[in-house]
């Protein structure tokens, strides 16, 4: 399991974008934060539903069903992540 607790925004952002170029065979250089999952990346919804599942398996921390449904790019991914990590701290 990966300790995304301690892990800044930038250690998050690199491990997500690896996590999507590994998955979706991706090239990793032209991974941006912005990077739309669904218009740049060809990601459809059965590839979304895989990621939010590896996710969880890598994290053990499970994105909710309203927060996954705004995900448009990769900054919202680490967006949401890093809100989860805040709400456990919590």
């Amino acid at each position: 399991m990966v300790d995304v607790n301690n892990m800044s925004r930038d250690e998050l952002h690199a491990w997500v974008v690896d996590l999507l170029a590994d998955m979706f065979e991706l090239d990793k250089s032209s991974l941006t934060a912005d990077s739309n999952l669904y218009a740049d990346l060809d990601i459809d919804s059965i590839d979304a539903v895989d990621l939010a599942v590896k996710l969880k398996q890598l994290t053990g921390k499970r994105l909710q069903p309203e927060v996954f449904k705004t995900i448009r790019t990769i900054g919202d991914v680490v967006n949401a992540l890093d809100d989860l990590v805040e709400e456990q701290a919590l």
